[in-house]
């Protein structure tokens, strides 16, 4: 089957979705405010030539963050990472560097060892694993005494770590466990899914398993905790692959959920050493504009502690796989949906068509008991089976065959919970906060390629960006993001460097109006201290309304005070009106009028430009600002302005605005006064003393001198405070020197001119 008839298919089955989403949910939201990148809007780590800060664990504990980059590991103060408190170098040998550049990799990229893995383990130490040349090695590391310290002793790092230090991989420690996907050959051509120790389980190598994965991320539910049915722990694996069960002749990539047993031991005979508990499923975020399924880029696991595991939730960030759309999504999960899948959902089987063809469908024979996949309960346990190497080869064959589940896992409200045009999702963090309705609500921060941060909330299933910030200057692709409750920030990492952001600046919003239209939970306005500032519950008199954004609740502003400008004549004159969001609209009045774009009134983002300026421009300028949220419009007066000019003596004469290009008029009045007040003194001073004759005692001399002389011998030059010649010799009308630099490649000319007393020169 071709191409499109399967992407037909996939269509047909995601349209009712799309048709939801265009009903309900605007696409291409806009950020509320942009903030340019400014050194105070994050600490920053970085050391000169290091690179590729991507590995990161908190250890609250300590206060410390780790942090992983090229052949290095940094102890940083979690509480400004800008202070460094040791760090430790782990470089590769110039031997194991000939070995990599030897099987055809890159001398200076490639063959570098790169921190890919950092993981707390349960005795405090830290399990740190590198790339080192393309020959993954693990150590553990001690931090006392305020210094790092790297283990000498040595583990093998494959299937671990990745052999390529630019390849996705996922890994989390579990109760002492390392769980690992990525690859386990060097030519990247063997994925796998691993738990290390304390027996090595690992998938089958098999395209049904995994075919050409694209590893995202893992997490660990406590699925045992109060459990009825004797349920096991799971650990969740997130990637994107190709789909085997697209019959068609392109490739199609999909994104997936799998999920292993934390007790799986493998089989006895049959699936030895590999997972009995792996199972996998498609996970859809309908995306309007879209043909091709969207890709999962990264995801993050919330859980609400004082709730059970099934209400926690996974968020994931969507990315399309084409050019064709430059959309962006956010779609949630619960984490009951993805296991009942798992647990009762059907199974998908290889179909043989027309010898050599395979096509996958809908399993609907006979399921072996126990069910494959599942983990050992206390259903098993009555029949014998107390661990994996207890199942029977049926129900081990069956999973071994069939790892891929029928049915699609959708997300909550079966719609994205945010669509963002034009920046490209890289990482999720989402915290949730109190706000002062008494609501919890989930916030949302998200990384992107162009090295900023979206901070976003979904209210009811309206799409809200309340700001996106330039973290990194240059703009660097964010490609880590970790969260600390201890000190509230978010932790950034790209190949600059890595960020420390805090999750609020309510101290950007320098109005009631601009921080309650701003609807953050983190915000609110203080009545007491007229600022916008940290809502807590301690914090009195504060006004809020993040539902709606009703800033009617606000006082009164302040009016604002008038600006007076003055126009040049025939020159431009730009008011200025910075517009208090990217949400707002800003409208000009002169006299009380609203004035339109003309083409001497040019009406911009940031102002009023006017053009030709003349006289009958003066007057009353007011830029006006108008906002809409749900609760209404809001308007508010963001600058006014007095144009005037002032008269003078001949005529109008009008004073240009210090904004404006040009001289000032009075300011140049002064300077030509004062020259020709100096130049007179300077001519009286000379006459009196002779250094230049009157004119008429010039015609009296006898006696033929040269009328002027140009040399460049230093000797011919004559200065005005060199003693002159006697008068009978003739005085100079003019002398002059010009002094210039050794550099300057020009001859100095001097002219000096002379009385004569021929009177045919004159």
């Amino acid at each position: 089957m071709h191409l499109l008839l399967a992407l037909a298919v996939f269509s047909l089955s995601l349209l009712p979705l799309a048709l939801m989403l265009e009903e309900n949910s605007p696409l291409g939201c806009v950020p509320r405010r942009s903030v340019p990148y400014h050194r105070d809007n994050a600490h920053l780590f970085q050391e000169e030539g290091v690179s590729n800060y991507s590995t990161m664990l908190l250890r609250e504990d300590l206060n410390l963050l780790l942090l992983g980059a090229r052949e290095a590991v940094y102890a940083l103060d979690l509480s400004d990472i800008s202070k460094k408190l040791s760090s430790v170098k782990w470089e590769v040998t110039k031997a194991q560097e000939d070995e990599c550049e030897n099987k055809g990799k890159n001398a200076e990229t490639d063959c570098k060892n790169y921190i890919r893995v950092l993981h707390k383990m349960d005795d405090g130490m830290i399990y740190v694993c590198g790339t080192k040349a393309f020959d993954p090695e693990c150590h553990k590391m001690s931090y006392t005494n305020g210094k790092l310290t790297l283990e000498e002793e040595a583990d093998d790092g494959k299937g671990k770590c990745p052999f390529d230090p630019f390849q996705r991989y996922a890994s989390i420690m579990v109760d002492n466990n390392l769980y690992s996907a990525t690859s386990m050959n060097f030519l990247g051509s063997e994925p796998v899914l691993m738990r290390s120790s304390p027996v090595s389980i690992r998938t089958e190598f098999k395209s049904s398993w995994l075919h050409e994965p694209t590893f995202v991320s893992m997490a660990q539910m406590p699925e045992s905790d109060s459990s009825e049915e004797g349920d096991d722990d799971k650990v969740y694996l997130f990637f994107s692959e190709t789909a085997v069960e697209c019959d068609c002749y392109n490739k199609l990539v999909v994104s997936r959920v799998a999920r292993v047993c934390k007790g799986d031991l493998g089989g006895k005979r049959t699936l030895q050493k590999k997972w009995t508990s792996f199972l996998k499923a498609r996970m859809d975020c309908p995306v309007l504009e879209s043909q091709l399924p969207y890709i999962i880029q990264d995801t993050y696991r919330w859980c609400d502690p004082q709730k059970p595991w099934k209400e926690c939730i996974f968020y994931a960030i969507f990315t399309p796989q084409s050019d064709a759309s430059d959309l962006s999504a956010v779609c949630a999960y619960h984490v009951s949906d993805i296991s009942k899948v798992f647990a009762e959902g059907k199974y998908k089987t290889p179909v043989t068509v027309e010898t050599s063809f395979v096509k996958w469908v809908m399993y609907s024979g006979d399921v072996p008991v126990p069910r494959p996949g599942a983990c050992i309960n206390n259903q098993a346990r009555e029949a014998g089976i107390d661990g994996t190497l207890d199942l029977p080869d049926r129900t081990l064959q069956f999973i071994k065959d069939r790892p891929l589940m029928d049915q699609a896992i959708r997300p909550i409200g079966e719609r994205p919970l945010l669509v963002r045009r034009g920046a490209t999702f890289t990482r999720i963090i989402v915290t949730d906060v109190l706000a002062a309705d008494g609501e919890k609500y989930h916030v949302m921060f998200i990384g992107t390629e162009e090295g900023t941060m979206l901070k976003a909330v979904n209210y009811k299933g309206e799409m809200f960006i309340i700001e996106e910030v330039q973290v990194f200057d240059p703009p660097g692709f964010i490609k880590i993001l970790e969260f600390s409750v201890v000190t509230g920030h978010l932790y950034a990492g790209s190949d600059y460097g890595a960020a420390q952001i805090p999750v609020a600046t309510c101290g950007r919003s320098s109005t009631c109006m601009d921080c309650v239209l701003s609807r953050d939970p983190f915000c609110g306005w203080d009545k007491t201290t007229k600022k916008c500032v940290l809502f807590s519950n301690l914090t009195s008199e504060l006004i809020q309304n993040v539902k709606n954004g009703n800033a009617s609740l606000c006082p009164k502003d302040e009016a604002v005070a008038p600006i007076v400008q003055y126009i040049w004549p025939g020159g431009n004159l730009k008011l200025g009106c910075p517009s208090p969001s990217n949400l707002a609209e800003t409208t000009w009045e002169r006299d009380g009028r609203l004035m339109t774009p003309s083409s001497r009134f040019q009406l911009l983002r940031d102002g009023l430009l006017i053009l030709n300026a003349s006289v009958n421009d003066a007057g009353h300028y007011r830029c006006v600002a108008a906002e809409r949220s749900n609760a209404g419009e809001y308007t508010t007066t963001v600058a006014e302005y007095t144009v005037t000019g002032s008269s003078g003596e001949g005529g109008v004469s009008l004073r240009p605005s210090p904004r404006t290009a040009g001289p000032s008029i009075p300011g140049l009045q002064v300077v030509v006064a004062l020259l020709v007040i100096s130049l007179v003194a300077l001519l009286a001073w000379n006459f009196y003393k002779g250094h230049i004759p009157l004119p008429w005692n010039c015609w009296k001399q006898r006696g033929r001198h040269p009328q002027g002389s140009r040399d460049h011998d230093n000797s011919d030059v004559v200065h005005q405070n060199t003693e002159r010649p006697p008068a009978a010799e003739g005085k100079p009308l003019v002398s002059g020197a010009e002094n210039n630099p050794r550099n300057n490649n020009h001859s100095t000319e001097v002219v000096v001119l002379q009385c004569t007393n021929d009177e045919s020169q004159f």
